[in-house]
This record gives structure tokens, C-alpha cells and sequence, in this order.
């Protein structure tokens, strides 16, 4: 971790402790330790460190005689708030406090993702790792960070000249990897069934009846979030490696199709996919997984054709500028 970036979490702990210790979400006497700050908000010790001596140099914290701190009484007229624990009440300000630092990729993903998904829409690509750097302003250990993302989404992959390539979406590529799908994706969302939280059928159930009632309301990020429910998330509770692994390669179509949904969402007055997707879900409602699983089988074979429509409507539109880190193959 930088300096910068140890610099900015013992800020944001900062900010956090000093309000919840001024709101009195952490009341008076509470003891307040180190190591108990680095595991709450997923830090080193050493931003935490910074963070309670900034406390205590503002008035909110009293070292203790040894180890940790104490929070300082309030002024009067703020009553402290008692109850729950300390660790516990730390989260009552938020769903997740964790304050790691974003991966060095991170700030770059999304636009290099989103390059080469559009680009392998009408051709193939060769990328160059020092390009790639150069072009960012990013050093080969980040742009080398982000090629290893990109072939663990199955955007990339290596020829035999050791060449990172991003093959085109062909339309017999793309039948291929439908046909993987198909084959792959019944048998997880088998494995799935039995581990699914309450409600999340429900759940996925009412926003393909909401989608497919309000059809003039459906733009791209939607059609990606619905996708994304039934293929990614359902899918996930499989719980097994080995078979999320193999889905890796040929659900990289999920990631060109949620960039050909943002440029072009409307190929189809309703979009197909909508009451297929309702039909499955629909069945593992009824407790019919099997069933569930043929309709899902079926839904893929039938997606391939229109995967490839989408794809040569939008390569005849797209113009892309020329980019020094990706090579036409």
C-alpha cells in the first residue's frame, strides 16, 4: 500500500470514528483498540494508529494506561447512546465500513473492459501490455494486473507466441460459446436450487414482471441487471469452484452484452429474454429444478441467433478511435 493510500484510510477511519464518537453511536468509556480498529475497517494497523492519535489530538479519544483508548465524555447537552456493543453499533453506519484501498487496476478496468468488449463486436485484437501502460500513465505491474483480469472475465487469452489476444465475436465463435453455456449453466443452476437465500426468487420474479409491464421504461443497465440476477448471481450459490470456472470463458458474453445493451438496447420492440428468464424463475418457484434447468438450456440455444443479431447491428454503426495498446488482427 502507498503512503497516499494509508494516507486517505486513516482519514476516512477518521472521519468515520469522530462522527460516530460526536453522534454517540460510541458512547462515553468505550474502550477503543487498535487492532479492533485495522479488523473493522479492513486496514493496517498503521492508518488505524493514525487514526486514534488524530482522534485524541481532537478531543474524542483518552489514552488509556497501556493498551487503547477511551471515548471522551461528550459535552453537555449531547447524552451519550447506550446499548449495543461498540462493535456492533460501528455498524450501524453503513452496510460495509471496510476501508481498503482500491486495487491499483481499478481506476482503468471498466474503460479498457469496455474498449475491447465494443471493439471484438467486427474483429479480433492483439493488446500490448508496455502500450497499454504507456497510454494510462500506469506502470506494467498495473497494466499487467489488468490483462490478468481481463482473462479471468475471458475477454483474453494467450496464443502460442505467448500474445495476449481478444478473439472477434464471430458468429461461430459465439455459437461456441453458447453451446458452452448451455451445457455448463443447467448443471450449476441444478447445483444452485437447493442453496438459494429466501426471497431471492421473489425478489427476481418481480423485476421481470415489473420490466416486462413497463417495456418503455427498459434502457441498457436494466437489461444488464436482469441478466445479471439469473446467469451471475443465481447461478453463484452453486458454491463450486471448479464449475464457476468453467462458466468464466463463456459468460464473457455477458460483459459484451452489457455494453451492446447501453449503446442499443432496443433491437426487439420486447426483449425475448424477459419471459424466458420469468419462466425459469417461475419454475424454481414452484420447486421444479429439473424443469427449470431444460427451460434455461432451451432459453440459450434460442439467445445464440439473437446474440448475433445484436452484434452485426452494432458493428455496423460503431467507429471506434484508434487506440496504441490494441492491434487489429
Amino acid at each position: 500500500m502507498t503512503k497516499g493510500a494509508a494516507a486517505r484510510l486513516y482519514q476516512r477511519a477518521f472521519d468515520i470514528l469522530a462522527s460516530q464518537i460526536r453522534e454517540g453511536k460510541l458512547p462515553a468509556g468505550d474502550r477503543v483498540l487498535e487492532s479492533g480498529v485495522a479488523a473493522q475497517f479492513g486496514i493496517s494497523r498503521a492508518p488505524a494508529r493514525q487514526a486514534l492519535q488524530a482522534l485524541q489530538a481532537e478531543g474524542l479519544l483518552d489514552k488509556l494506561p497501556g493498551r487503547g483508548y477511551a471515548v471522551r465524555a461528550l459535552a453537555p447537552g449531547r447524552p451519550p447512546r447506550h446499548g449495543a456493543s461498540a462493535a456492533s453499533r460501528a455498524h450501524e453506519a453503513g452496510p460495509d465500513l471496510r476501508l481498503q484501498a482500491r486495487p491499483s487496476w481499478a481506476p482503468i478496468y471498466a474503460e479498457v473492459e469496455s474498449q475491447i468488449a465494443a471493439r471484438t463486436s467486427f474483429a479480433g485484437w492483439q493488446v500490448n501490455e508496455a502500450m497499454l501502460a504507456r497510454h494510462y500513465q500506469v506502470s506494467r505491474t498495473v497494466a499487467r494486473d489488468v490483462i490478468g483480469r481481463l482473462q479471468q472475465q475471458g475477454l483474453l487469452r494467450k496464443d502460442e507466441s505467448s500474445r495476449w489476444l481478444a478473439p472477434a465475436l464471430t458468429p461461430e465463435h459465439v455459437g461456441q460459446l453458447y453451446e458452452l453455456r448451455g451445457l455448463i449453466e443447467p448443471a450449476v443452476l441444478r447445483d444452485a436450487y437447493g442453496k438459494l437465500p429466501p426471497g431471492l426468487l421473489d425478489q427476481m420474479a418481480r423485476h421481470l414482471q415489473q420490466a416486462i409491464a413497463h417495456p418503455r421504461t427498459i434502457d441498457g443497465p436494466l437489461l444488464d441487471s436482469l441478466e445479471q440476477e439469473l446467469h451471475v448471481t443465481l447461478l453463484s450459490y452453486c458454491g463450486k469452484q471448479t464449475m464457476m470456472q468453467a462458466l468464466a470463458l463463456p459468460q464473457s458474453l455477458l460483459i459484451a452484452h452489457r455494453y451492446l445493451y447501453n449503446w442499443m438496447p432496443r433491437l426487439f420492440p420486447t426483449e425475448p429474454f424477459l419471459a424466458e428468464h420469468l419462466e425459469i424463475v417461475q419454475s424454481l418457484r414452484a420447486g421444479r429444478p429439473a424443469a427449470a434447468a431444460q427451460l434455461l438450456k432451451r432459453h440459450l440455444q434460442g439467445s445464440s441467433s439473437r446474440a448475433i443479431m445484436r452484434i452485426e447491428a452494432f458493428a455496423g454503426q460503431f467507429v471506434p478511435e484508434e487506440l496504441p495498446y490494441l492491434r487489429r488482427l
